[in-house]
C-alpha cells in the first residue's frame, strides 16, 4: 500500500519530499493571507533544525546559485506554479543561516500589492533592533514609521520615499558590517512598489559589500513591474534570472521510490505532470489506498480537479475558450488554433503555461496534467461543444480527424457516421496511427444504433478499440472498451482479445497479469486462433522473467496453434520469440529458425513491428556486429511507424540509439534516446527499457552522472516489474560507469551480479549483453588476473566461431590485453590492442578502437614510454570529438594534460580515472587550471565550453571559484596574474600546455 497523504508534515520533515509538502501549503495558502500576525509569521519561520536536505533533483542548481551568493551577486528564480521557487528559497536561506549569516525574509502577498511598504515591515521586523536604533534621524523615525504604518510616512512620495530608501541602505550597510546579508524574497510579483523601489536602491549600492538578494516570483503578463508586472524586477542590474526547469523522470522516480510509488507509475505522473513537483504529489494522491490494477488509470483526485478549476478561474474568458479548442483536438498547436479562429493562441498559452496548466514545446500543446481537458470540457455547454467541435471539422488537416470531430459535433446515434467511422479507423490503422484508430473505432461503437442488430458490430468496434488502443498504449480507452465487452454478451472470442489487449498494455510487467492470463485461457480453450496469440504472450512473460526455455517452448506451442489456425502473423512472431531465445541460449539453429520466419507473409502494420521478424533480423545485425545494414534496416522501419505512439516505435528509436552509439554517432543516439524515454513516459509505458538506452547514451556522449541516474532508476523499476532482461543491462551500464568513475571495485561487484543471474537463467551467450570483457578487465585492474583469465575463456567458448562475432572477440582480446599488462607481459598486450583496435576499424565501431588506445597509452605509460603514450591518447581524443564522445573526450583530455606537463604516471590498477590523481601543490584544480588558461588566452565562456565538453554554467560557476581563490575579480586581472610567474606555478600551466 502506497501513503503519500497521510504523514503529518512533521512527519515530512527532512525527507525529499518536505520540500514539496511545504511549498505545495504556501502555493494553496499564500494569496489568502491578508493578516499582519499572519505575514510576521510567514517571514519570520523558524529555519529547520538538525542537517539541510536538499529538494531533490535541485542539487546542481542550489550548488551554482550558493556559489552565485558566496561571490557576492544576486538571483532571481522565475517559474510557473508549483515548479518549487519556494522550495529553493527556503534551501538557500537554511544553507546562509547555517554559515551565520544574517537571513531577512518577506513575501509578497496579491491583497497587500497596494500597501506601501508592507514587505519593507516584515524586513525590520527582523533586523537587530541595536542597529536600527543607531541610526541618524531622520532616517530612523522613517523606518519606525514604516514599521508602526504611520500615514505620514508611507501614505507621502517624494522626499518620505527618498529618506524610507536612504535608511533602509543605511541600515542594510551597518548589517553587512558586522555579518553577510541576505534578503530572500518570494513571490516576489506580489510585492508593494515602494519595497521594490527600496530593496533595488540598496542592493545596487551594497553589490560586493556584503549585501545580496535572492529573490523568486511569477509575473503574469498585464500588470506593472512591481505590482505583480509583467517584466521580472531584479534587485540590481547584474542579477541572474534563474527560470526553474522541471523534475526529470528519474529525479521524480527517486522522491517516490521512498514511498513503494513504482518507477512506472511515477514516470507516468512524471508526463501527467510535466515535472512540476507539486502537481506531481497532488497527482500522487491518487494512490493513496492502492495502485490500481492492470495498469487501470487512477481516478483524478477531487483536489486536484479543483486546481485546475481554480487556475483556469484566473485566466481571462478569451484564454479559456483558445485551451477548450486546443482540449478538443489530439494534436494541438498554436498554428491549428490560430486556424480555428483563436487569433491570439500564442498569447493565451503562454499565460496557460504560466498557471501551470500546460507545456508548449516548438509549437505544440500538452496539458498537465490531460484531466484540464475533461475539466474544461465540463465548463462547457453541449451546445458549445458541439460548435467547436464542428469548427474544428473544417480546419484539422487529416480526413480521420475531420470524421472524428463530425461525429464529436453529432452525439447521437448515425448509420452512416458509423460507416464512416470504421473506414476512417481502418485507414488510420493501416497508417500505423493506431491512437487516431482507437478514437474513431470507439467513437464507431458509440454511435451505432440500439436495434438487435446493431448489437454485435457494436462488440467488434469495442475489441477493434481496444486492440488498437493497446497499440497506443492508451490505458483509459482500453479499458473502458474491455469492461463494456467483458459486461456485455460477447462471445468467447471477443473476451479473448480484449483480454489479450490488457495484457498487451502490461509491457515489461507481464508477469503481474497472472489473473487475466488465466480468463483468457479458460475462454481461448480449444481454439487454435485464440490460443496462438495468448500462448505468444505466455513465451514473452517467460522471456522477461527469465525463463527463456520455457519461453521457448511457449514459442513453439503458439507456432503450432497459428499454424492450425492459418494465423501467419502469429506463427512468424512466435518463430521469432524461438530465434530469439537460440541466441541467448547459445543454440545454433537461431539463423534457420529466423529464416523460416522471414519467408511467411509479411505481417500487416498493425502496432507489433517490433515483434516482427523483419525487426528481429534487425536486432542480430545488431548482435553481429553488421551494424550499417541493422542502421539502414531500423531508418526505414521508423519511417513506417512514425505516426505511432506506442511500443513498437519507442522499440525502433530504442535499437537506433544503441546503434548509434556503437557506430559514433553519439548526437544521434542522445536524440533517438531521448524521444523514446518521451514517448515511454506519455504513453505509459515501462521505462526501463528507454531508460536503459537513455543509459547507454548519455555513458557515451552524455555525462557519466546521468549515465548512472538513469540505470539505477531502470534497475528500479526492471526490479519492480520482474523484468530479468533489463535488470541485467542496467546493471551493465552501472558497471562500466562506476569503473570509468574510478570506483573499479565497485563496477566489477556490479558485474558479477550479472554472471550470476545469467547463470540462474541459462543464457550464455556474450552476443547480445557484452559485459565478460569489462569485468576480466576490471578483475585484472585489481590484481585478480586467473578469475579475468577464466571470464575470457568462457566468453570465447560461448562465442565459438571468431567470424559470428568478431566484435565480442574484439572486446576480449582488449580485456585479455589488460591482463597481459598486469602480469608485466607489455609486448603481447600491445599487440592485442592492435589487433582490436584494427578490427573495431574494420567495424565502424570508432569508440571501441578509441577505447583501446587508451588502453594502449596506460601500457605505454606504465613503461614510461611518454611520447608513444601521448601520441595514443591525442589519436583518442581526436576521434572522441569527431563522434561527440563527451565523457570519453574529457577522460582523454585529463589524460593528455597529466602526459603533457610530464606527470608520473599513476599506480597502476586505480582504473580508468587513474589520470583524476590531485595535484596538491596547485591553487586550483586541473580543470580549472585548463579553464584559467583558455580565458587567459581570450576565449569566451562559450568557446571555453565547447573545447571543454562542459556547459557554460558549468564554465562561469569554475571562474567564480577561480576568481575566489586567486583573489581577482575580471578577466584582464586574471591574464595579468596567468603572466606572472607565480600565477603559472600556482596553475600549474606549462609551455605545453
Amino acid at each position: 500500500m502506497v501513503n503519500l497523504s497521510a504523514p503529518s508534515r512533521s512527519c515530512w520533515r527532512g525527507s525529499p519530499l518536505t520540500d514539496h509538502a511545504a511549498d505545495t501549503t504556501h502555493q494553496t495558502t499564500r494569496t489568502t493571507r491578508t493578516t499582519r500576525t499572519t505575514r510576521t509569521t510567514r517571514t519570520t519561520r523558524t529555519t529547520r533544525t538538525g542537517p539541510h536536505h536538499p529538494p531533490a533533483g535541485r542539487t546542481a542548481l542550489l550548488a551554482a546559485l550558493e556559489a552565485r551568493v558566496a561571490a557576492g551577486g544576486s538571483a532571481v528564480l522565475t517559474g510557473p506554479s508549483g515548479i518549487g521557487r519556494s522550495t529553493v528559497l527556503e534551501a538557500v536561506a537554511a544553507s546562509a543561516t547555517a554559515r551565520g549569516e544574517l537571513v531577512l525574509r518577506a513575501s509578497g502577498a496579491e491583497t497587500e500589492r497596494w500597501l506601501p511598504y508592507a514587505g519593507l515591515a516584515d524586513l525590520l521586523g527582523q533586523v537587530p533592533v541595536g542597529l536600527l536604533a543607531a541610526l541618524p534621524e531622520p532616517q530612523r523615525s522613517a523606518l519606525y514609521g514604516v514599521l508602526l504604518r504611520d500615514r505620514q510616512t508611507t501614505g507621502a512620495g517624494g522626499q518620505s520615499q527618498s529618506v524610507c530608501r536612504l535608511a533602509w541602505r543605511g541600515l542594510l550597510g551597518r548589517c553587512a558590517a558586522d555579518r553577510p546579508v541576505l534578503l530572500v524574497v518570494d513571490d516576489a510579483q506580489w510585492l508593494d512598489g515602494p519595497t521594490v523601489d527600496a530593496l533595488r536602491y540598496a542592493a545596487r549600492r551594497l553589490t560586493g559589500l556584503g549585501v545580496r538578494a535572492v529573490t523568486a516570483g511569477r509575473w503574469p503578463e498585464g500588470l506593472a513591474a512591481g505590482d505583480g508586472g509583467s517584466a521580472t524586477w531584479t534587485p540590481t542590474p547584474a542579477s541572474v534570472v534563474v527560470p526553474l526547469p522541471p523534475l526529470a523522470p528519474d529525479e521524480l522516480a527517486e522522491l517516490f521510490a521512498q514511498y513503494g510509488l513504482p518507477a512506472r507509475v511515477a514516470n507516468t505522473l512524471h508526463a501527467d505532470s510535466g515535472g512540476n513537483p507539486y502537481l506531481a504529489l497532488a497527482l500522487a494522491g491518487a494512490f493513496t489506498d492502492r495502485i490500481p490494477r492492470h495498469w487501470r488509470p487512477a481516478p483524478l483526485p477531487q483536489r486536484v480537479h479543483d486546481m485546475i478549476s481554480e487556475r483556469l478561474a484566473t485566466l481571462p474568458d478569451r484564454s479559456r475558450e483558445t485551451l477548450l479548442t486546443a482540449a478538443f483536438t489530439t494534436h494541438p498547436t498554436v498554428d491549428l488554433l490560430r486556424r480555428a479562429g483563436r487569433a491570439e493562441a500564442e498569447h493565451d498559452i503562454r499565460l496557460a503555461a504560466a498557471a501551470g496548466l500546460l507545456v508548449a514545446e516548438g509549437g505544440t500543446v500538452r496539458f498537465t496534467p490531460p484531466a484540464v481537458g475533461t475539466v474544461l470540457a465540463e465548463h462547457a455547454a453541449a451546445a458549445h461543444r458541439a460548435e467547436v467541435h464542428t469548427a474544428l471539422a473544417t480546419v484539422v488537416p487529416d480526413a480521420a480527424g475531420r470524421v472524428r470531430h463530425r461525429a464529436l459535433a453529432a452525439p447521437g446515434p448515425d448509420a452512416a457516421l458509423v460507416r464512416s467511422l470504421v473506414t476512417a479507423a481502418e485507414a488510420a490503422a493501416r497508417q500505423g496511427s493506431h491512437r487516431m484508430a482507437a478514437e474513431l473505432y470507439l467513437l464507431a461503437a458509440d454511435r451505432t444504433p440500439a436495434e438487435p442488430a446493431g448489437q454485435s458490430a457494436r462488440l467488434e468496434w469495442l475489441v477493434a478499440a481496444a486492440e488498437a488502443g493497446a497499440s497506443a498504449a492508451l490505458p483509459a480507452l482500453v479499458h473502458r472498451a474491455a469492461d463494456a465487452v467483458l459486461a456485455a454478451d460477447a462471445s468467447r472470442a471477443q473476451r479473448t482479445r480484449v483480454r489479450i489487449a490488457l495484457l498487451d498494455l502490461s509491457g515489461q510487467g507481464l508477469s503481474e497479469m497472472d489473473e487475466v492470463f488465466a480468463a483468457a485461457l479458460l475462454d481461448a480453450d480449444g481454439d487454435p486462433a485464440l490460443m496462438g496469440p495468448l500462448r505468444l504472450r505466455i513465451s514473452w512473460s517467460a522471456l522477461v522473467d527469465g525463463r527463456p526455455e520455457r519461453s521457448g517452448r511457449e514459442a513453439d506451442a503458439a507456432a503450432e496453434h497459428a499454424r492450425a489456425a492459418g494465423d501467419t502473423t502469429t506463427e512468424a512472431m512466435a518463430l521469432g520469440v524461438r530465434a530469439t531465445v537460440s541466441v541467448i541460449t547459445g543454440r545454433d539453429d537461431h539463423r534457420a529458425v529466423l529464416d523460416r520466419a522471414l519467408r511467411l507473409p509479411e505481417p500487416p502494420l498493425n502496432g507489433w513491428l517490433h515483434a516482427s521478424p523483419r525487426f528481429v533480423a534487425a536486432r542480430f545485425a545488431v548482435f553481429e556486429d553488421r551494424l550499417a545494414e541493422a542502421r539502414e534496416e531500423l531508418l526505414r522501419m521508423l519511417a513506417l511507424v512514425e505516426r505511432g505512439s506506442g511500443e513498437e516505435v519507442v522499440q525502433v528509436l530504442r535499437s537506433l540509439a544503441e546503434v548509434s552509439v556503437r557506430t559514433g554517432r553519439c548526437r544521434d543516439a542522445l536524440d533517438f534516446a531521448d524521444r523514446a524515454v518521451r514517448i515511454t513516459e506519455e504513453a505509459s509505458l515501462s521505462p526501463g527499457p528507454a531508460w536503459w538506452d537513455a543509459a547507454v547514451a548519455e555513458l557515451a556522449g552524455g555525462s557519466i552522472e546521468r549515465a548512472v541516474a538513469y540505470a539505477e532508476s531502470g534497475l528500479r523499476a526492471s526490479t519492480q516489474e520482474r523484468d530479468a532482461i533489463y535488470r541485467g543491462r542496467h546493471l551493465h551500464v552501472l558497471g562500466q560507469a562506476r569503473m570509468r568513475g574510478g570506483d573499479v571495485r565497485g563496477g566489477v561487484k556490479t558485474l558479477l551480479r550479472i554472471e550470476a543471474l545469467e547463470r540462474g537463467q541459462g543464457v550464455c551467450s556474450p552476443l547480445a549483453l557484452r559485459w565478460h570483457g569489462d569485468l576480466a578487465s576490471g578483475l585484472a585492474a585489481l590484481g585478480e588476473t586467473e578469475r579475468a583469465e577464466e571470464v575470457i575463456r568462457a566468453a570465447r567458448a560461448a562465442v565459438g566461431s571468431r567470424a559470428r562475432g568478431v566484435g565480442v572477440t574484439a572486446q576480449l582480446d582488449r580485456a585479455e590485453a589488460a591482463v597481459r599488462a598486469a602480469r608485466g607481459d607489455a609486448d603481447t598486450a600491445l599487440e592485442l590492442l592492435g589487433g582490436a583496435a584494427r578490427r573495431f576499424e574494420e567495424l565502424g565501431q570508432p569508440l571501441e578502437r578509441g577505447h583501446c588506445l587508451l588502453e594502449r597509452a596506460r601500457v605505454h605509460r606504465r613503461r614510461r614510454r611518454h611520447a608513444a603514450a601521448r601520441a595514443a591518447v591525442a589519436e583518442a581524443l581526436e576521434l572522441f570529438t569527431e563522434c561527440g564522445a563527451r565523457p570519453w573526450a574529457e577522460q582523454a583530455g585529463r589524460s593528455l594534460d597529466r602526459l603533457g606537463a610530464g606527470t608520473p604516471p599513476a599506480r597502476q590498477g586505480t582504473g580508468a580515472h587513474e589520470d583524476r590523481a590531485p595535484a596538491q601543490r596547485r591553487v586550483l584544480t586541473d580543470n580549472e587550471a585548463r579553464i584559467a588558461a583558455l580565458v587567459g588566452e581570450g576565449a569566451t565562456n562559450q568557446e571555453v565550453a565547447a573545447r571543454m565538453f562542459l556547459s557554460v554554467k558549468t564554465i562561469e560557476a569554475s571562474l567564480t571559484r577561480i576568481y575566489r581563490k586567486v583573489g581577482i575579480r575580471s578577466r584582464t586581472q586574471l591574464g595579468t596574474w596567468l603572466r606572472s610567474g607565480a600565477g603559472r606555478a600556482d596553475a600549474g600551466v606549462t609551455s605545453s600546455e
